[in-house]
């Protein structure tokens, strides 16, 4: 993965990463306009994503909640983690995988909080009502789901399996709506490794019998 990453740098510099630069850019905007005193409600309309919020409602908008930064956490943390792992991501599994991976991630943190609420507080992996309406945004579960993919891709298991024990102690630390919604994310990565992972054998199986010499 490193020498991937790093030929592809020294080749094509920022032109390796085209739709990184373009989600940095993209956030950062979102930073500003939200911040201005006429451009919040805009920004929330477009990108905001609440559990009490309807669910086709928040489908139309997790594209873009992954791009608006979080209004409790320093922007820089987000723009950090979408330049370094979007754009390892991007170079070494293409920017639609890349996307697509994210939007996944995203949305099955999404998803989970709603299933959380039903759940309630008093079971495991439940969530309180106050949860309904925390803002629900950023790039974190994208983040965390593309981190799992690319070590499966590159067959890095101790590095995935520290990611994945960084965010149990994440809940075990701070049992909230944000370190859930990362474990719901590598459990929907992970089903979709487990997937890739049949279909490509069965594919290949198919090839060598279809060469199986007479």
């Amino acid at each position: 993965m490193f020498w991937t990453v790093r030929d592809a740098l020294v080749r094509d510099k920022w032109r390796a990463i085209p739709m990184t630069v373009g989600a940095v850019c993209l956030t950062s905007v979102f930073q500003i306009v939200q911040n201005t005193s006429w451009g919040f409600q805009p920004v929330q309309d477009l990108g905001s994503v609440k559990a009490v919020d309807p669910f086709w409602l928040a489908l139309l908008r997790t594209p873009l909640s992954l791009f608006v930064p979080a209004l409790d956490l320093p922007v820089w943390g987000a723009l950090a983690q979408i330049l370094l792992v979007f754009g390892i991501a991007e170079i070494c599994i293409g920017w639609w995988r890349t996307l697509l991976v994210g939007y996944v991630a995203t949305l099955a943190g999404t998803t989970f909080a709603r299933i959380g609420l039903a759940l309630g507080p008093d079971h495991p992996l439940g969530l309180p009502v106050s949860d309904r309406i925390v803002n629900d945004t950023g790039p974190s579960a994208a983040v965390v789901g593309l981190a799992i993919y690319v070590c499966w891709r590159y067959r890095a298991y101790p590095t995935a399996a520290l990611v994945v024990l960084a965010m149990i102690v994440e809940v075990l630390i701070k049992d909230n709506l944000a370190g859930k919604e990362h474990l719901a994310a590598i459990a929907a990565v992970m089903a979709v490794c487990v997937v890739r992972a049949q279909w490509g054998g069965r594919v290949r199986s198919r090839v060598t019998v279809g060469h199986r010499p007479p």
